[in-house]
């Protein structure tokens, strides 16, 4: 029987929101270290994956290596270590099945509305299945449903476009039956979609006549091994488990250290950056032109291309890069401020994203809306004002899955540690005034538009969302709980009911 044939039920302790790669490493350690808890994952689309199941355009691919970003838990068996979206999805679905997370998933299941009850300490959850309302509550809500829109995209309003006689599609939204092969492309762009999106459009069957790669501005962009040599040798010569364990300790080193080096050493990192692209283009100018940013490596999101799969095709001829802003959309394709008229049959915005907190669920406490903007974040993970809530949120410097699965198992320590002091609600306090700053610190524009509606973090100590996993990984776990948490214990909850009752 499937999941989606079953009932859900009335009550479960932990609701978990979303089956992609967070949700269903929420489930193992949930499963593994409460396992006298009962929990349920909630996906409001019809199959799990997230973002590797709903993102289908041409070359989708990691931009963190396999051996950090899949789980800990699960050895990433495959050549490639940065992989294709069908082999992430394909794991994702191998370790759902084979831990027995997938029996605790309900598909088409959106969480409308979520109010916590002071009084019940307990979560109302207001769910759509499938177009009809239902109710269910839980002891404790953790959102594992990223920090972007499934349903709606960042598209700039483009002067003219109701003009432009090709086709304009977004990544997000990759039409199954589009056929590019013959065509003039333009992408968009310059991001992570974007340098991906080119050098798959320019191999392979129905490869595209050319493909422009339409930027305002230069990204860092640094070429990276598709296979990782010294792990296809430690797993050829030790047990799985013991392999990963390895690669995944050195590569989190190696990233760790490359982000402290451009941090704190930003024009030695340029330096290197563009000498490897120099390298690859062999082309000073069209580096100056097009590969040199105005802002210094990792203050915004390094782009990853395997095996410098972009710099090939651009020095093959197959592709361009375009630097330049877009005056408007004409009938044959895009003129721009320069006055050059790009053709085009068809237009890819890989504009960007649209962010979105805990996956469009606004928390309320007692039938009042949490303004979000006012809370903070303690520990990456749970936040003031919110009892019994937690979030996953995923580093923007390394891999989703390493900051992920701490989240996961503080949440496990928070729900035993409540077990064993028999509390029913447990919210984090600061002992002090906090000073302000973005949950995100990133100069990325799709983080700079929405990154306001978002909690906070502070300025020091559990509540600074820090970009390094290795002193993550240090105290995170070892956190005092007592001397943040603010504890509802189960006989005040008791109490307070009988009282009602009388």
């Amino acid at each position: 029987m499937s999941t989606d044939d079953l009932a859900l039920p009335a009550h479960v302790d932990v609701v978990v929101v979303g089956a992609g790669l967070s949700g269903i490493g929420a489930g193992y350690r949930l499963q593994t270290e409460c396992p006298d808890r009962g929990y349920l994952i909630l996906e409001s689309r019809e199959t799990m994956g997230g973002t590797w199941d709903l993102f289908t355009y041409p070359g989708v691919r990691s931009d963190s290596d396999m051996f950090t970003l899949g789980y800990q838990f699960k050895p990433w068996r495959e050549a490639k270590a940065i992989a294709d979206g069908p082999s992430i999805l394909r794991y994702i679905q191998e370790t759902a099945a084979e831990f027995g997370i997938d029996e605790h998933i309900r598909y088409s299941t959106k969480v409308v509305s979520a109010d916590f009850s002071t009084a019940e300490a307990r979560w109302t959850l207001t769910l759509d299945h499938r177009g009809e309302r239902t109710t269910m509550t839980c002891d404790f809500l953790y959102s594992c449903a990223g920090y972007y829109d499934y349903d709606d995209t960042y598209t700039p309003a483009f002067p003219g476009i109701e003009e432009y006689a090709g086709t304009v599609v977004h990544p997000q939204f990759w039409p199954a039956d589009l056929d590019y092969s013959d065509q003039k492309v333009v992408v968009i762009g310059s991001g992570a979609t974007a340098v991906t999106l080119v050098p798959s459009m320019t191999s392979g069957e129905g490869r595209a006549e050319h493909v422009t790669m339409l930027q305002r501005s230069p990204t860092w962009i640094s070429a990276v091994p598709s296979r990782d040599a010294k792990a296809d040798f430690l797993r050829a010569h030790l047990p799985a488990g013991l392999a990963h364990t390895l690669v995944r300790s050195k590569n989190i080193a190696f990233g760790t250290a490359f982000y402290q080096f451009c941090q704190q050493r930003p024009q030695q990192a340029r330096k290197l950056l563009l000498g490897m692209t120099m390298k690859l283009l062999g082309d000073e100018q069209m580096v100056a032109d097009h590969f040199t940013p105005s802002y210094d490596p990792w203050d915004q999101r390094l782009c990853a291309v395997p095996s410098g799969d972009l710099f090939k095709s651009i020095k093959a001829g197959d592709a361009e890069v375009v630097t330049d802003t877009i005056d408007s959309f004409v009938p044959e394709g895009i003129r721009l401020s320069s006055g050059r008229v790009l053709e085009a049959d068809v237009v890819v915005t890989a504009t960007g994203l649209q962010l979105l907190a805990f996956g469009g669920i606004s928390p309320q406490v007692d039938g009042e809306t949490v303004p979000l903007s006012e809370q903070f974040v303690w520990q990456g993970a749970m936040m003031t004002g919110v009892p019994n809530f937690a979030v996953c949120v995923g580093y923007t410097n390394a891999s989703w899955t390493l900051r992920a699965d701490l989240s996961h198992k503080l949440v496990c320590k928070v729900l035993n540690w409540m077990d064993g002091h028999d509390y029913a609600a447990v919210e984090p306090r600061p002992d002090r005034d906090l000073a302000a700053r973005p949950l995100l610190d990133l100069a990325a524009g799709y983080v700079q538009r929405s990154i306001d509606a978002f909690p906070r973090q502070g300025d020091s100590g559990p509540w600074r969302v820090r970009q390094n996993y290795v002193l993550d990984s240090i105290t995170t776990l070892r956190t005092n709980l007592a001397k943040t948490l603010a504890p509802t214990p189960r006989s005040a909850v008791r109490r307070a009911q009988g009282e009602k009752v009388a």
